[in-house]
C-alpha cells in the first residue's frame, strides 16, 4: 500500500498513488485518534528499515544512517512496461519501413538505370543491323562492338540483375548470328579464312582393299611417337585425300603456315608429354589459322575451343579471347589431349573424345564394354564424323611425315613467328605499341591475334607481345608517357623533311601540344631522329581514340576537320555513299585495323562436322565440335579390351 519518496533528510510515507499521506486530516477521526500512534509506529517501522544506509556492509565501519539515502528502484509496472515495448516496437517498425523504402528507391534506381543501358545498347544495336543491311559491315561491327561495351563498362552486375543479363545474352547471340553468317560468305568482318576440307570427306566409306594396305605399309615412313596403323579406313582416306587436289591444297598450306608455330607446338607438346605427331590435329581442326571460327559451333582458333566462359583455362571477355592466343591456347590443347588420354588409356579414343565429348565415348565405352577405338568404330558404336576423324587425322599424319610420294616435298614453311613478352596492366593503344616499337600498325596487331580491340584492356593484366629485342626499347620510349595517357597519346621519331604542323595532322594532334610537352621552342627547334611525345587530346563524344559519335548539327565535313582528316578518309573507313550522318552514329575517325573476329557465340548444340551430338558432363547444351570443359571428369568404366585408368589426373 505504500511506498517512501526521498526527502532532504527525511523518509515520508505516500500512497500508492504517489500523494502524501495527510496527516492532520486524519486527527480528525475520533476513533483514530487512539490508535494512530500504534498504527504510525507500526508503519513507520518497515519505513524506516527501507531507508538505506550507504555504509552497510563496509566492514569495520560503524552503521549510521544516511540523510541522503535512495531507495532501490522499483520494478516498472506493468503499464509502463507495455508502453516501453510499444514504443520499441513502433520505433523498430520505422526503422524497417525506413529501411525498406532506402532499399526500394534503390532497386527503383538500378532498374531506371539498367532499362536506360539497355535502351543505349539496344539502339546501337539496332543501327549495326541497319549498317549490315547496307552492306556497311565494318561500320556494323564497330556498332556491335559499341553495344556490348557499352553493358561491359556499365560497373553494374550483368549477372545479378535479370534484366540486363537477359539483354546481354539476347545482344551476345543476336550479334554472333549476324556475325557467324558475315564470316561464313567472307564478307567483311573477319578475313575469309580457309575451310578445312576433311570435313567434306566425313561420309566416306571404303571397301576393304588388302592390297592397298600392304602397299603403303611396305611404301611409307610410319616412325612415330604416337601409335600410327594402316588399316583399310586409314589407306582409304589416304587414297581419297592423295587424289583430291583440293585436300593437297589445304594440305600444303597448312604446312606452310605451321612453320610459323612448330617450334612452339613442339616445345608444349614435349613438356606436356603428348606425341609429337599430334601437330596434326590442327590440320583437321583450323589449317594452323590462329583466328579460324566455325561458322556452326562458334569453336575458335588454332585447337578450335568451344567459347565457354574459363573454360581449358583460357580467358575470354570484350578485350581479348585467348583461345585465339597460339601459344596459350597450346598449352591447353596439350594438357586437355592428355587428359583425355589418361582418362581413356587409348590416344586414339584421347582424339574421338576431343571430337565428340568424353562423356559420349564414356558411355559407349559402358554400354559395350570395349575401350578400343576400333572396336566401337567396327561396331558403329560412333557417329560417322567421329569414326571419320580419328583415320583423316591418321592419314594426314602419314602424308606429311612422307611429303614427297604426295608432291608436298616442295613447300616452303612459313618463318616462325618470335616475339618478345611485356605484361600490361593499362590500357596501351596498339599504336603507340607500334610506335614504340618501330614496326608497323598491322605487325602489332599480327602478333597479338587474341585482341578483340585496338588497345590493351584497363582493369587486366595482359601479355602484349612485341617484336623480338625490343622490349627494352619499348620501356625506355614509354617512361615519359604517363600510363592513363597511354590508350590515346602518340609517339613519333622525326624524319627528314618532317615538320611540326605534318606530324600534328597525321597523328591529329596540336601543335602547340607538341611543342610544349616536347620543349620545342624557336631557340630550341626540333631535329631529325628526335623522339617527340605526342598528346592527343580525347574528344567528348569519342568512345575510343578512333571513334566519334556523331551529333545534332554535324556534317561529314565538320567530323573531317575536328580530326584533321579528310572526308574520303572518312567515307572510306565508314563505307559511307554521301556526306550526311546522322546524329547517334558512331564513326571511325581513324583507319580501322582487322582484329581477331570478335565471336560471342554461346554454348549452342551444333557441331563443326555438320551435325549435333550432346556430349555428358559439360555445361548445358555444348556442341559436339570441340572439346569438352576439362573440367568435368567422367568416371572411367572397365573394359574387355584394354583398361580404363581408375582415376583421371586433374588438368592443371
Amino acid at each position: 500500500m505504500y511506498s517512501i519518496r526521498d526527502e532532504p533528510g527525511l523518509c515520508v510515507a505516500t500512497s500508492k498513488l504517489n500523494q502524501p499521506l495527510q496527516i492532520d486530516s486524519l486527527m480528525t477521526c475520533p476513533n483514530l485518534r487512539r490508535r494512530l500512534p500504534l498504527a504510525l509506529c507500526c508503519a513507520l517501522l518497515p519505513l524506516l528499515a527501507g531507508c538505506p544506509d550507504p555504509l552497510a556492509g563496509t566492514k569495520g565501519s560503524p552503521q549510521k544512517t544516511s540523510s541522503k539515502a535512495t531507495a532501490p528502484a522499483l520494478p516498472a509496472t506493468a503499464a509502463q512496461s507495455s508502453t516501453t515495448s510499444a514504443n520499441s516496437q513502433n520505433a523498430q517498425t520505422a526503422a524497417a519501413n525506413a529501411a525498406q523504402a532506402a532499399a526500394d528507391a534503390q532497386a527503383a534506381q538500378r532498374a531506371q538505370r539498367a532499362q536506360q543501358l539497355i535502351n543505349q545498347a539496344e539502339a546501337s544495336y539496332n543501327t549495326g543491323v541497319q549498317d549490315y543491311r547496307a552492306n556497311h559491315l565494318d561500320a556494323a561491327r564497330l556498332d556491335f562492338d559499341f553495344a556490348i561495351d557499352t553493358m561491359l563498362a556499365s560497373g553494374l552486375d550483368l549477372k545479378a540483375e535479370g534484366p540486363l543479363a537477359d539483354e546481354f545474352d539476347h545482344l551476345l547471340n543476336a550479334i554472333n548470328a549476324l556475325e557467324m553468317d558475315a564470316l561464313k560468305q567472307g564478307n567483311g568482318f573477319s578475313p575469309k579464312l580457309e575451310d578445312a576440307p576433311l570435313e567434306t570427306a566425313a561420309d566416306l566409306t571404303f571397301a576393304p582393299n588388302p592390297e592397298l594396305v600392304e602397299k603403303l605399309k611396305t611404301e611409307l615412313n610410319v616412325t612415330s611417337d604416337l601409335p600410327l596403323v594402316i588399316n583399310d579406313q586409314v589407306a582409304g582416306y589416304i587414297g581419297a585425300f592423295s587424289n583430291s587436289a583440293n585436300f593437297k591444297a589445304h594440305l600444303a598450306r597448312s604446312l606452310e603456315r605451321a612453320g610459323k608455330y612448330r617450334a612452339m607446338i613442339q616445345k608444349v607438346l614435349a613438356e606436356e608429354g603428348v606425341p609429337q605427331d599430334l601437330i596434326y590435329l590442327a590440320v583437321a581442326e583450323s589449317g594452323f589459322q590462329p583466328q579460324a571460327v566455325n561458322a556452326g559451333s562458334g569453336a575458335g582458333g588454332m585447337w578450335q575451343f568451344m567459347p565457354f566462359t574459363g573454360a581449358y583455362g583460357l580467358t575470354r571477355n570484350g578485350f581479348f579471347d585467348e583461345r585465339f592466343d597460339p601459344e596459350k591456347s597450346t598449352h591447353a590443347y596439350a594438357r586437355y589431349i592428355k587428359f583425355l588420354y589418361n582418362q581413356f588409356g587409348d590416344w586414339y579414343l584421347a582424339m574421338a573424345a576431343y571430337n565428340w565429348g568424353p562423356g559420349n565415348i564414356q558411355r559407349v565405352v559402358q554400354r559395350t564394354g570395349y575401350a578400343d577405338f576400333w572396336e566401337l568404330y567396327r561396331r558403329g558404336a560412333m557417329p560417322a564424323q567421329t569414326r571419320a576423324y580419328v583415320p583423316q587425322i591418321l592419314a594426314a599424319v602419314l602424308m606429311a611425315k612422307n611429303p614427297e610420294k604426295y608432291g608436298l616435298d616442295k613447300i616452303v614453311a612459313d618463318p616462325p613467328v618470335i616475339y618478345d613478352t611485356v605484361t600490361v596492366d593499362y590500357s596501351i593503344d596498339l599504336r603507340l605499341a607500334a610506335d614504340v616499337t618501330g614496326v608497323s600498325l598491322g605487325e602489332i596487331v599480327a602478333l597479338n591475334p587474341s585482341l578483340l580491340r585496338l588497345s590493351t584492356p584497363n582493369d587486366m593484366s595482359f601479355d602484349l607481345h612485341i617484336p623480338p629485342g625490343t622490349k627494352e626499347l619499348f620501356a625506355d620510349r614509354l617512361k615519359d608517357i604517363p600510363e592513363e595517357r597511354r590508350a590515346t597519346w602518340r609517339f613519333h621519331v622525326v624524319k627528314p623533311g618532317e615538320t611540326l604542323d605534318n606530324i600534328a595532322s597525321a597523328l591529329h594532334a596540336k601543335v602547340a601540344d607538341i611543342a610544349r610537352t616536347n620543349g620545342i621552342t624557336a631557340q630550341d627547334p626540333m631535329s631529325v631522329g628526335d623522339e617527340l611525345v605526342v598528346p592527343v587530346q580525347s574528344v567528348v563524344g569519342v568512345e575510343s581514340p578512333q571513334r566519334y559519335t556523331v551529333r545534332a548539327g554535324d556534317t561529314l565535313i565538320t567530323v573531317a576537320d575536328r580530326f584533321n582528316v579528310s572526308t574520303e578518309e572518312l567515307r572510306n573507313w565508314n563505307s559511307l555513299t554521301t556526306a550526311s550522318v546522322r546524329p547517334g552514329r558512331v564513326l571511325y575517325v581513324a583507319e580501322p585495323v582487322r582484329l581477331a573476329p570478335s565471336v560471342r557465340a554461346r554454348g549452342r548444340v551444333a557441331s563443326s562436322h555438320k551435325k549435333s551430338h550432346t556430349p555428358t558432363h559439360v555445361v548445358p547444351k555444348p556442341a559436339a565440335k570441340g572439346p569438352a570443359h576439362p573440367a568435368a571428369h567422367p568416371t572411367p568404366v572397365p573394359s574387355k579390351a584394354k583398361p580404363v585408368p581408375a582415376k583421371p589426373k586433374a588438368v592443371q
